[in-house]
């Protein structure tokens, strides 16, 4: 087969979230064309591919979907360009390859997942997280090949209403509006405060203010503020949102979504171990980061608390972006890297 036959025909399937349905049924069709024991999609609509049958699980959880913007797929001499390419179908594409050349062991079992719906809520991996209960589990994200990542921040989003009785102009009473600046320089008071002293940015506190709108209808006046946060590991969702009503007083808060927890993963565990001997065969020098985003990490690795690590090939500078490419010979490296990582992994374990 190619080398990048899995990569670029995965990247040529265009899946925005809720569109996935197509690049599942391409993956499933590629995973039975190279000779995985099962392959199938999901009661999510995932796509699943099983290779061995031991009692001994590796769940390799990677992403379908990507945001939407379609980017023609082009491949020159150094890169593979198109939406998903980075974010994160490469890093799916490599698990996919990588399980392959390893091959069925006796006594263990890997499954890759293409899951869905991770750029919205996560439905694909909430549905896994209670259908499997791994020995160790790799998340497939762009980190490039010789990083691995142990952590990724929790996050969570509301609506901040302030609401006023209509005056007049001239009258000098505070409006919705200023009501609502106020309270975001607030937040800011806050968070300066709490990440004070504090060096990586994994430790702090990083709202944003996605959005903000107003309006009135001749008695009240009303200003509605969008803000979502990065959650370091110290601060849970449910802390923030106290918090949060703690500083906007008698605005009315109202929490968006789900809101997730950030988790960092255990360091010296047999996983890690594998993973930085397979970087190091590749001639790599491993490197530990901690993420400000949050991945679907965030949703398995509270339920199956076991040894877990995110790792994947890709510039994630490039997530979202319409530059969005990889390198073909990073994605070799990484290839090899899983490879023979699973390889230490099940024959030491």
């Amino acid at each position: 087969m190619s080398d990048f036959e899995t990569l670029i025909g995965l990247v040529s399937q265009y899946s925005p979230s809720g569109q996935e349905r197509g690049a599942v049924e391409w993956l499933v069709a590629r995973m039975q064309s190279l000779g995985y024991g099962e392959a199938f999609v999901d009661e999510a609509g995932n796509a699943v591919g099983v290779m061995g049958s031991g009692p001994k699980q590796v769940v390799l959880l990677g992403h379908i979907d990507t945001v939407p913007g379609e980017i023609k797929v082009e491949r020159d001499n150094i890169s593979l360009y198109g939406r998903g390419a980075v974010d994160a179908k490469g890093p799916l594409a490599c698990f996919t390859d990588a399980v392959v050349q390893v091959g069925a062991v006796d006594s263990w079992q890997f499954v890759v997942i293409g899951a869905v719906e991770e750029e919205r809520d996560s439905d694909g991996a909430r549905c896994v997280a209670t259908n499997y209960t791994p020995n160790y589990a790799v998340i497939g994200e762009p980190n490039q090949w010789d990083r691995i990542a142990l952590g990724y921040k929790g996050s969570a989003w509301a609506n901040v209403t302030i609401k006023r009785g209509q005056s007049h102009t001239a009258s000098g009473e505070q409006t919705a509006c200023e009501a609502a600046i106020a309270v975001w320089l607030a937040v800011q008071v806050f968070v300066d405060s709490f990440n004070a002293g504090k060096q990586r940015a994994f430790d702090k506190l990083i709202p944003t203010l996605r959005g903000m709108d107003s309006g009135q209808d001749g008695v009240e006046q009303w200003a509605r503020l969008h803000i979502g946060v990065r959650l370091p590991p110290e601060v849970s969702p449910e802390d923030w949102y106290a918090k949060l009503n703690g500083i906007v007083g008698e605005a009315q808060i109202d929490p968006l979504g789900f809101a997730i927890p950030a988790w960092a993963c255990e360091k010296n565990t047999p996983l890690v171990r594998a993973f930085l001997s397979g970087i190091r065969s590749q001639g790599g020098e491993p490197r530990f980061i901690y993420k400000t985003g949050t991945a679907d990490l965030n949703i398995v690795a509270p339920v199956w608390k076991c040894p877990a690590l995110v790792y994947g090939p890709g510039d994630s500078s490039l997530d979202h972006t319409p530059k969005e490419h990889i390198r073909l010979d990073e994605y070799e490296k990484s290839v090899q890297v899983l490879c023979n990582a699973l390889k230490g992994l099940v024959s030491r374990n």
